[in-house]
């Protein structure tokens, strides 16, 4: 037993793990990163197991798109066996004494992969059943469709690595056969019999998959074993080239639906090409590759703040070529865009519009609405389209009538803006049914496959690409690919401008929108809309106070000179929801430049937006509507997330001081709007009203996720979530509010 014990220990594929672990460990960080999100851990807020496990290929979810994520899985795994094989062959030179030399390094150093994609198929099975409620002959088919890509994959390659070892015996097996030539090609200094490490390897697993006994290299020439060896390393690193090839092409051809990789597929890729650079640096480079690498970085760094190079993702639509012309972003300067005279000329100018809402309206003092709808993805969105064709649907049409002002976040804004077309569109034909589920499918579609694509396949290896609006040009990016699958999910309807919506906006025919995000430079709130919004950068106490400065900034007013009507709706909508790291930041022409991100960080719900105009507004509301309804659409309760302190672990105490706000940020908003809503309560009394309809999952520990990508369960909990006892007790109430 214990010889057993000690060959297998001293078996080549327990070596080879053990070295894995003793050198170069920075490779075995990209294993834990994939395992950790593959088991839901690392990036589960975003979605980032649904890409492995639903991949979209051609807008379908099939045995083709699992293929295409199985070839891909093939190419990391020999991505990471030709690495290693580089790295490591030196400290194993009995393999080179042995035919197919490579094809018996991956057999014994397949520990890894093969764990991984045992893991990996029964994560998948278990999603696909329980959360994406696919039937078991349909995972089958996904699996199979995997299953032959993978096998594909591996096949071909060794195919190439056997035509490399054919090629290799041709050219050194007249050498071999002849004695002289031998000797005058080769020096006779022989191997030493350990390698650098004193590795012992008894046994290794052969071709056919027996453990077959090493056989002693002393009497082998060293140049000898290094020229195999080199020849096909050679031949691995061509492997590799041809990998990083194909990423480039697939991002330069991106907009082509055939070039539309699933992202686990770039991803798996960009990982292969990822262990390949490590693999290389350390291969050629030795203890000089983590200079080499602080010199690149500093290097990109130079040419990235000299805009040399510039990949920042800009606002479709905004002048940026008109460089003199760009406004001053300071204090004194947005002073200028909201003072006195021109705050009283907005102001007038709103007021017209209100009066214009309400002509439109069936009574002298009508109900008017005030609608918010919280950020969170495709969570929110899905919630938010449930309950607007439900309450259009009791109210007979006219909840959109009703509504003047609509103000929120992210997921939330994306329906918004997505119902208001439909509304806009069914006011000119009356072929439209607002309540047909295809509209809530449409705008629940997975968005979260082309971002992750575009991250891998073209902002990172091909930066290149550019496209036109009128005379501006811009480049292709995630945050493009986002709003070109936006727009082909909801039937190219909100593919409009700005400046497309400023008559209806002007009439009342539509509810006004006003786009918020936020500018990272100093936490301002940055104000889209279709009219002048000076009023709006102030509270109304400080709007003559010249020492005060604002807190918002009217987009329109500021790039009055960059063309700020041409700006895209989809532009406005993703600027929005910019989720950190997963859309781009944008940036805006101003000197010095800011650039802005997702309006949730300030305001998730939408309600300060709605607090301020009801402020500037007061005197018109009181004396022209009935009720003032703030209506909230949300996809979490207010106090959401409690945490207690039990089992606290020495990690979640050292940590906790930094990550406060993550955890309680979304409580720190509603904490203080309700303190904002309070003194405005107080004022208008009973004219005023606050509903609010929440997802509340069915099981807690079951809601949906946050991210751009929601799983058929998570759809339809969602959904069901309008009929809990506490929305329709708030369905009730809004029902007599406007029958009153």
């Amino acid at each position: 037993m214990r010889l057993l014990l000690k060959n297998i220990f001293y078996s080549f594929p327990i070596q080879l793990l053990i070295l894995h672990f003793r050198k170069y460990q920075i490779l075995l960080v990209i294993w834990a990163i994939l395992i950790s999100t593959i088991n839901s851990g690392f990036l589960e807020n975003f979605g980032a197991d649904s890409l492995f496990f639903v991949p979209e290929y051609m807008g379908k979810v099939n045995a083709l798109s699992t293929a295409l994520v199985g070839i891909t899985m093939g190419v990391f795994f020999m991505s990471w066996n030709i690495t290693t094989f580089i790295l490591h062959t030196k400290r194993f030179k009995f393999l080179a004494t042995t035919s197919k030399p490579f094809l018996k390094y991956c057999i014994n150093n397949s520990v890894l992969p093969l764990l991984f994609l045992f893991f990996y198929l029964f994560k998948a099975v278990h999603f696909n059943l329980n959360k994406e409620l696919i039937s078991v002959s349909d995972v089958a088919l996904l699996v199979t469709g995997f299953s032959a890509g993978l096998i594909l994959s591996i096949v071909f390659s060794f195919a190439f690595f056997f035509g490399a070892d054919r090629t290799i015996l041709r050219t050194i097996a007249p050498v071999i056969s002849n004695p002289n030539e031998f000797k005058k090609s080769f020096q006779t200094e022989l191997a030493t019999p350990s390698d650098a490490f004193g590795l012992k390897v008894t046994y290794f697993i052969s071709s056919r998959f027996k453990f077959s006994k090493v056989r002693p290299v002393y009497h082998y020439s060293q140049q000898f074993l290094d020229t195999i060896f080199k020849r096909h390393h050679f031949a691995a690193i061509l492997a590799i080239i041809i990998a990083f090839i194909f990423l480039i092409t697939v991002g330069f051809f991106l907009d082509i639906k055939f070039f539309q990789a699933p992202a686990a597929a770039s991803i798996f890729i960009f990982f292969a090409i990822m262990v390949a650079a490590i693999g290389a640096l350390t291969y050629f480079l030795d203890s000089w590759s983590v200079l080499f690498l602080i010199v690149l970085i500093l290097g990109f760094n130079f040419l990235f703040s000299n805009e040399i190079i510039n990949p920042r993702n800009k606002a479709y639509g905004l002048n940026y070529n008109e460089k003199t012309g760009r406004p001053n972003y300071n204090k004194q300067s947005l002073q200028q865009l909201c003072t006195p005279e021109l705050i009283s000329r907005d102001k007038i100018n709103m007021i017209s519009i209100l009066e214009n809402w309400k002509r439109n309206q069936n009574s002298e003092r009508p109900t008017i609405i005030l609608m918010n709808v919280s950020g969170g993805g495709l969570r929110s969105s899905t919630f938010v389209m449930n309950v607007l064709q439900q309450l259009d649907s009791i109210t007979k049409g006219n909840l959109m009538n009703q509504t003047f002002l609509i103000s929120g976040a992210s997921g939330g804004m994306l329906s918004a803006a997505y119902f208001r077309e439909l509304y806009a569109e069914r006011k000119k034909s009356k072929g439209i049914n607002l309540q047909s589920n295809e509209y809530t499918e449409n705008i629940t579609e997975d968005l979260l496959n082309p971002i992750f694509s575009s991250m891998v396949s073209r902002d990172l290896f091909a930066p290149a690409q550019k496209f036109s609006i009128g005379p501006y040009e811009y480049l292709k990016d995630r945050g493009y690919a986002f709003e070109e699958k936006l727009n082909v999910n909801t039937g190219g309807i909100m593919n409009k401008q700005l400046r497309d919506y400023v008559a209806d906006e002007k009439a009342a025919n539509i509810p006004m929108i006003i786009f918020n995000s936020v500018i990272t430079l100093d936490g301002r709130k940055l104000m889209i809309g279709t009219q002048p919004l000076s009023f709006m950068m102030k509270p109304p106490a400080f709007s003559t106070d010249k020492s005060y400065g604002p807190d918002a900034v009217d987009f329109t007013s500021l790039f009055a000179r960059q063309n700020p009507g041409n700006i895209r709706l989809l532009t406005a909508l993703r600027m929005n929801a910019t989720f950190p790291y997963v859309l781009p930041n944008v940036w805006l022409p101003t000197n010095p430049v800011i650039d802005v991100m997702d309006a949730g960080i300030k305001d998730n719900f939408g309600q300060e937006t709605s607090f301020r105009f009801i402020d500037h507004f007061r005197d018109w509301l009181i004396n022209n509507t009935s009720r003032i309804i703030i209506l909230q659409i949300r996809d979490r309760g207010i106090d959401y997330g409690q945490h207690t302190n039990e089992n606290i672990s020495m990690v979640d105490m050292i940590t906790r001081p930094a990550t406060i706000l993550e955890h309680s940020w979304h409580n720190f908003q509603d904490f203080n709007q309700s303190n904002e809503y309070n003194y405005l309560k107080n004022s208008l009394g009973d004219q005023l009203h606050r509903l609010t309809f929440t997802y509340v999952p069915s099981k807690e520990e079951q809601a949906a996720a946050l991210n751009f990508h929601l799983t058929a369960s998570e759809k339809r909990d969602v959904i069901n979530s309008f009929h809990s006892t506490e929305n329709q007790k708030v369905l009730v109430s809004l029902m007599s509010l406007i029958e009153k």
